[in-house]
């Protein structure tokens, strides 16, 4: 293969290809009915002017087939009168203007059969140009029909979708964390005051354990070493010295 026949075809494939994609369904459909319509008036105008002619055929051929008879009678006139050279010209009159309506005999019957088929195409076109029109609207609606759902899809999918449903994920996300701070602060509030309380209560153990510690070492028992201690408290505060020595003078009272 030539370079020249390579480049050729390239260009035809790139046209076609161009071409292709420029067809609107809908357009070329309506192209096509107007183009049947088109071919549905021509076909129309061929029919009339060949009936026409059928008609001016038919005219000539009644005129010669009138001529033809009444040179007959001419002939049979002369005939009558003995002139027989004035019937043979009458004769050979006659003659012409049969074999002239012989010819538009023959040129009506062959009009007769144009006509026919013409008639029967005209028919079929209309009835084809009718089934097309049909077709059309529905391949129309069709195509229409696929655009609005090709159209749908594109914007469906166009949509951000997912970064809408990303951005709800980051949204619970953080709420779930604000919730997990929220319960984590409480459990450290909670933890707080049982620390306070622990603590209390062990400096409480601690306590007991050193007075009894105390006793033992002393060997007071632990209700009297508890004893000297409220007193060692008391005697720090002036009002028990007074309740003291009222007691032990009952008569100031």
């Amino acid at each position: 293969m030539s370079l020249f026949d390579r480049i050729g075809r390239i260009f035809r494939a790139n046209v076609s290809d161009l071409i292709s994609k420029a067809e609107d369904p809908e357009k070329i459909l309506e192209q096509a009915v107007m183009d049947m319509q088109d071919d549905l008036v021509k076909l129309r105008q061929a029919v009339a002017r060949i009936i026409a002619e059928q008609k001016r055929s038919q005219m000539q051929y009644s005129q010669n087939l009138e001529e033809s008879q009444k040179w007959q009678q001419r002939a049979e006139l002369a005939l009558g009168k003995g002139d027989e050279t004035l019937a043979r010209e009458a004769l050979i009159r006659k003659k012409t203007y049969n074999d002239t309506a012989l010819a538009f005999k023959s040129q009506l019957e062959q009009q007769g059969t144009q006509v026919d088929s013409l008639k029967r195409s005209l028919i079929s076109l209309e009835s084809k140009i009718q089934q097309a029109k049909t077709k059309k609207n529905l391949l129309q609606a069709r195509s229409q029909a696929a655009k609005a759902s090709e159209a749908l899809q594109n914007t469906l999918g166009n949509m951000s979708t997912g970064s809408a449903t990303a951005a709800f994920e980051r949204m619970e996300n953080k709420v779930i964390e604000s919730e997990s701070r929220s319960q984590a602060a409480a459990e450290l509030a909670g933890l707080g005051l049982e620390q306070q309380f622990a603590s209390l209560e062990g400096s409480s153990e601690i306590e007991d354990e050193l007075a009894k510690m105390k006793a033992t070492l002393s060997g007071s028992s632990p209700d009297q070493q508890a004893l000297n201690a409220y007193n060692e408290k008391a005697g720090s505060n002036p009002r028990y010295d007074e309740f003291k020595s009222s007691k032990d003078n009952p008569k100031d009272l």
